[in-house]
């Protein structure tokens, strides 16, 4: 007996959650994760978002004044880009999923991006790189143009190839299997979209003056350097990370269970789900993931889990022809998740006008503070950030427990609540941009001030706007992460973080098909329409309304996506590597 507790004793000092270390050992509780390694992630995600922040929160006034776009060819390549930014991170989640792990790939698109960031300030900097300016106006060239986007999207990749990794690499700190570890689980995303907004305080108020005011070579020189921050602080706690080894290809056992099903269309799955083929051991096959319960929805796919005379080939399993039942949930666990992701789109097309309308709506409002100090309207993304920064923490002080008394919940609204209440407060957001143009026009046709660049009503009636687009931040994004992080199946998890981040990019691209759409329709028949370059003579407000009608409608969408949701089951244990 004494050897026995000695050994559970030993074992209870180690994750069951199949992680291990960088030397590839089975990853030490006391050593390892948890609280001890969270600094490094947060100061390495800090950092990366000053970076990203600090060179696109002002990148449409960057590309309208020196490349010498239109007000919409400004924002379509800022939303084109941004979208692209969170398409990428598809790739980077492959990657980690199947062959690299989220340590290594974390790693690898880091440098790629501070390449970009480098190329950048050299374009904003370096003769012949830098477009020639004079009496106001500039005059780039192609190439100049070129070098511009090339550096641009190479930081697209850089991003986007960490971005799915970051978050669940730090919740990967957590052993879902120590009730304690998992508690902390919450409070480290809440944490982690904090440190996010701190970067971007930084970057949307220093970063943004140092643009408008010093130059753009300094403005896109100091995000080149916070980057390089980032990864030495993501390598300073190398050896307290748990890294969750790769799982092979997720899309090969995804296409697995597709082909499998197909041919056999004709076979009925039984009843009794006992029936379907899966492993006998407590472990599943898939390395680092538990097996998943069987669940009643998308029965078409258990026929892959239907054992037939012809899916063994000397002793052993074609996997193509048949599958375990965690892989076939793997499958139903990604769409069901499908529909709320898609809910997700609209609301990121609200957040995408932060970066664009917002900005251009404040371009002509009176940007002074006091009679000698301007703040560039970019800088008003500051009070999102604030925001943020204010709500964060108050939710889970304050909301939580103020909630859990009359639902009864442990995180006082469940995943799918925080985010339903995110998309409400966005639609207010919307109407309130609506409402602040409402009056800005109305002011603009009583003083006839059509042909005025600046009008004498303060930059600052923005801040409700910025606002409330934070405080739906919270509740939204914060809870998609937490969401799709949880509901992923274990081997899937970068994957479905990706697939999260995708949102924003089709967000970005939705919000320029209907900036194109509304050009297209409103100009018609020789019209200046609701964007023109002088939007003291458009109507940027009935943009606005048309988002909140959507967001509307978007949200009684999710209401009933979220009503027939089922969550996950998980049993049994990991796949390990001791």
């Amino acid at each position: 007996m004494d050897i026995e507790a000695r050994m559970e004793r030993d074992d209870d000092d180690y994750t069951k959650d199949g992680t291990v270390d960088i030397y590839k050992k089975p990853a030490n509780k006391k050593k390892t994760g948890t609280w001890k390694a969270c600094p490094f992630i947060l100061g390495d995600e800090g950092c990366e978002r000053l970076a990203y922040y600090g060179m696109s929160t002002n990148l449409v006034n960057y590309i309208q004044q020196k490349l010498n776009l239109s007000n919409a060819a400004s924002s379509r390549s800022v939303t084109n880009w941004q979208g692209t930014c969170y398409v990428t991170p598809l790739l980077g989640a492959f990657l980690a999923d199947a062959y690299l792990g989220r340590y290594w790939t974390i790693a690898t698109f880091s440098t790629l991006y501070i390449i970009g960031m480098a190329f950048l300030t050299m374009s904003a900097s370096i003769g012949g790189l830098k477009p020639a300016c004079d009496n106001g106006s500039c005059h780039p060239t192609g190439s100049q143009k070129t070098a511009f986007f090339v550096a641009i999207y190479l930081i697209a990749f850089g991003t986007g190839g960490i971005k799915p990794c970051v978050s669940s690499f730090g919740a990967d700190q957590f052993d879902d299997n120590d009730e304690t570890e998992k508690k902390s689980k919450s409070s480290f995303f809440n944490w982690f979209y904090l440190s996010i907004n701190v970067g971007a305080l930084i970057a949307s108020s220093v970063l943004v003056w140092i643009q408008m005011n010093v130059g753009w070579g300094w403005g896109f020189g100091v995000p080149a350097v916070a980057m390089a921050i980032a990864l030495v602080f993501f390598f300073s706690g190398t050896r307290l990370y748990r890294l969750q080894p790769p799982g092979g290809s997720p899309l090969t056992r995804i296409l697995q269970v597709f082909v499998a099903s197909i041919r056999k269309c004709n076979v009925k799955p039984p009843r009794d789900e006992s029936l379907l083929y899966e492993t006998s051991d407590v472990e599943s096959n898939i390395k680092g993931s538990r097996k998943l319960e069987h669940s009643e929805e998308f029965r078409f796919f258990d026929k892959a889990a239907v054992e037939t005379g012809s899916d063994k080939v000397n002793g052993s399993v074609n996997p193509w022809k048949l599958c375990t039942v965690t892989q076939v949930e793997e499958v139903k666990s990604i769409i069901r998740l499908l529909p709320v992701w898609a809910t997700g789109i609209v609301f990121s097309c609200v957040y995408s006008q932060m970066s664009t309308m917002f900005v251009l709506q404040g371009n002509i409002m009176d940007q002074h503070i006091g009679p000698n100090f301007t703040i560039p309207s970019a800088c008003l993304s500051i009070f999102d950030t604030l925001s943020v920064i204010f709500w964060a923490p108050i939710y889970d002080l304050v909301i939580i427990p103020l909630a859990r008394k009359f639902t009864g919940h442990e995180r006082g609204f469940t995943q799918l609540q925080r985010m339903g209440i995110g998309l409400v407060i966005s639609i207010f957001a919307m109407v309130a941009a609506g409402v602040l143009e409402v009056i800005r026009l109305d002011y603009v046709r009583r003083n006839n001030y059509y042909d005025l660049t600046t009008i004498p009503m303060s930059i600052f009636w923005q801040v409700p706007q910025y606002f409330l687009i934070g405080c739906a931040e919270v509740f939204t994004f914060i809870g998609q992460l937490e969401f799709f992080y949880d509901q992923a199946p274990d081997a899937l998890r970068s994957l479905c973080s990706a697939l999260c981040l995708t949102t924003t990019a089709l967000g970005n691209y939705l919000s320029s098909l209907i900036v194109t759409i509304v050009i297209n329709v409103t100009t018609r028949n020789g019209k200046l329409g609701w964007i023109p370059d002088n939007l003291n003579r458009g109507h940027l407000d009935y943009f606005y309304w048309l988002l909140a009608i959507l967001s509307f409608i978007n949200f009684f969408v999710y209401l009933w996506i979220a009503k027939w949701y089922t969550y996950k089951k998980v049993t049994g244990k990991p796949a390990l590597t001791r």
